[in-house]
């Protein structure tokens, strides 16, 4: 149907069937999954250009809102530097730039400026352009460096020597981007990809002297990535090799780089550990016999896990997530009933106390903490009222020192604003947490226009942010809220399990019902209410639209997982393998029913569905462009309404967008137009 006048573009059908435990699918668009087609990118190219026209009327909002959201930056910035190896390190940025510049400054930020590294200048030419990792080695002479100009998370490493400035021949291309030096600057490890199916699975070591790379660790386990760093304490090399459920980590004396690395504690399914390493003795963060994880330690020789003593006993009401190491202190991160929590433990008194915090709903969490002599911790704190804010507190003291909060140029006025966390009673009894924001002069009603956002998948809590941007709508009196649903693990481990694999679907009825109880309570109203998620929040915005479209105005999927059982029937595509322990594996017959059941794609009827816009990057390496293809094909095909469907395919990006930080704003000025302009609001 058209909208404006003009007419949608039309996609060709070429039946491709599918036939999986006797059950048929036929798949009409299957052809869109081959990006070399010219009449596929022809496709694409339309869907943006009907975009562009639909919302032609748009453009001069656009641009108000890319203007406004700007203009709160502040475009000549500095993060707070932080001291590692004899050198301040920190990043800034320029006026007018869109990329960082990386410096530092020898034993005091009096000290003259080092460049590492002028983005701006590297990425002229290109259109996409993303620095990934750095590493400077142990004596500070070179600097590894991984550069990404594709957009799909494929990284080369280069090599600086930062003496004289000049960048090396040498490169190695296909890695992940993450690169480690052990105690000398003769050997670089670091990690790759398989072509096809872009899965982490070999980590090598990188001879600079020879210029040759010997293959140390091989994952054959297509479940699991392979990954590397080494310890704050700097004194060992860990490998990683984790999949959803399980890990297993080998370690290696930094100063010994040519030797063997040793298994720390053979993999068991199901049993998640990491390791931090502090003088004598390693501290194990672990889910064995502790489903909110506990903390134990073991000494530097026996590190299998019967040789482990707790530290920190599991609690069924808080789930322990991370552990920071000072030689008297030790910090704790702990999430209790949603929200997140700072504990210290002074090893020399026994004394332990939390950091207090006075908002409803916000979210803490540490810092940059590069030295084990020190007791001060620096830690980060944002709420959805208050802009991302870096302190230093002094465990002895405990007194606490703001060292940096996020500028909103031309001004904000915190108290013009208004967060609260309420609690939505979901259809099975469970309190589903919810934080919202609004501006007190537009308190949410039933006429106004509120935005509410999800994602919940992967154990990936959603916690509350501020976001400059966000002031545009809340300033044109929308409401924000964030839905904290089951697949998430902002009320435990046993949040994240009962939100995946055969109980997914409560992902999906927790949105809803977040959205009938805000219909309900005088929130916002169908005429109002809008949703929007992206890549798994994008699955549960297609999920949620299928089962009930009545309840929201407009939905925005941003690199949306739609095609789920496709997907996960193709292990050659990136991610599918690792991903089995969470969405379950559809050569199981069960599995593949129930994935069936809530796909997207698959469960697209004849119907009226809310106003739609879905964005997708050509070069996604996370969520294949043709699953939104596919599906606003079949949309198109399939509804019964005359409301809005659109698709922006980015042709030069990612799944992460745009790379520079001027240039992804455009984005969210689309986003916000498209919403704004539902509700009637044009400036």
């Amino acid at each position: 149907m058209n909208h404006k006048g003009i007419d949608p573009p039309s996609c060709k059908k070429i039946p491709h069937r599918h036939e999986t435990h006797g059950d048929v699918r036929v798949d009409d668009y299957y052809w869109l999954n081959d990006r070399e087609n010219k009449d596929v990118i022809a496709y694409l190219e339309a869907e943006n250009a009907y975009t562009d026209e639909v919302m032609k009327d748009t453009e001069e909002l656009q641009s108000k809102l890319y203007d406004e959201i700007v203009g709160r930056i502040k475009q000549q910035d500095e993060s707070v530097p932080y001291f590692k190896n004899g050198y301040w390190h920190y990043t800034r940025y320029e006026e007018g730039k869109e990329y960082p510049v990386y410096c530092r400054k020898k034993d005091s930020m009096d000290s003259e400026e080092l460049i590492l590294l002028n983005v701006n200048e590297m990425a002229e030419g290109h259109d996409f352009y993303q620095v990934g990792a750095l590493s400077v080695s142990e004596d500070n002479r070179w600097l590894a460096f991984s550069v990404d100009t594709v957009s799909r998370r494929i990284y080369t490493i280069y090599f600086k020597d930062l003496e004289s400035g000049e960048i090396s021949d040498l490169n190695i291309p296909n890695t992940t981007g993450l690169a480690v030096w052990p105690s000398d600057d003769r050997y670089l490890f670091f990690t790759t990809k398989d072509e096809q199916t872009l899965r982490s699975d070999k980590v090598h070591r990188f001879d600079r002297q020879t210029n040759s790379s010997e293959l140390v660790f091989h994952e054959p386990d297509e479940t699991f990535y392979a990954h590397i760093h080494k310890t704050k304490s700097r004194k060992y090399l860990v490998i990683g090799s984790t999949s959803t459920l399980t890990s297993e980590y080998r370690i290696l004396k930094a100063n010994d780089p040519t030797g063997s690395f040793k298994v720390f504690q053979p993999r068991v399914r199901g049993m998640e550990y990491s390791i931090s390493h502090f003088e004598d003795r390693f501290y194990i963060l672990t889910n064995w016999e502790a489903t909110n994880f506990r903390l134990m330690k073991s000494g530097l020789e026996n590190t299998e896990r019967e040789h482990w003593q707790e530290v920190i006993a599991h609690r069924d009401e808080t789930l322990l997530e991370g552990v920071e190491l000072f030689n008297d202190f030790m910090v704790l991160e702990e999430r209790t009933m949603g929200l997140t929590h700072l504990k210290v433990h002074r090893f020399s008194t026994d004394e332990s106390y939390y950091i207090p915090f006075e908002e409803e709903t916000y979210t803490v969490g540490s810092s940059v903490n590069p030295e084990f002599d020190s007791h001060v911790l620096r830690f980060g704190y944002t709420s959805l009222a208050t802009p991302s804010s870096t302190f230093s507190f002094d465990m002895l003291t405990k007194e606490r020192t703001l060292l940096k909060q996020q500028e909103v140029v031309g001004g904000y006025d915190a108290t013009k604003y208004h967060s609260e966390r309420i609690y939505v009673e979901a259809r099975d009894g469970a309190r589903i947490p919810v934080s919202l924001v609004y501006r007190k002069d537009f308190k949410p009603a039933p006429d106004r226009p509120l935005l509410q956002y999800g994602y919940g998948s992967y154990g990936h809590s959603m916690d509350p942010y501020f976001s400059s941007a966000r002031l545009s709508l809340l300033d044109r009196g929308v409401s924000f809220a964030i839905a904290h649903i089951r697949g998430g693990e902002e009320l435990g481990r046993n949040w994240y399990d009962s939100g995946k694999l055969l109980q997914k679907k409560n992902t999906f009825y927790d949105f809803i019902d977040v959205a009938l109880w805000l219909i309900d309570n005088g929130y916002s109203s169908p005429e109002h209410l809008h949703a929007m998620g992206g890549s798994a929040g994008g699955l549960l915005m297609g999920a949620v639209v299928n089962m009930r479209p009545d309840l929201w105005k407009s939905i925005n999927a941003a690199v949306p997982f739609v095609d789920v059982v496709t997907t996960m029937l193709d292990e050659s595509i990136p991610l599918t393998t690792g991903e089995f322990d969470e969405w379950g594996n559809p050569k199981d017959e069960e599995y593949y029913h129930y994935i069936k059941s809530y796909s997207p794609y698959d469960n697209v009827e004849a119907k009226d569905y809310p106003n739609m816009l879905i964005t997708t990057g050509l070069h996604d390496s996370q969520v294949q462009y043709w699953e939104p293809a596919k599906w606003v094909a079949l949309l198109r095909e399939k509804k019964t309404d005359d409301n809005i469907l659109l698709m922006k395919t980015e042709m030069n990006f990612g799944h992460s967008g745009a790379s520079g930080r001027f240039q992804r704003i455009k984005e969210i000025a689309l986003d916000y137009a498209f919403l704004l302009d539902l509700e009637g609001v044009t400036s």
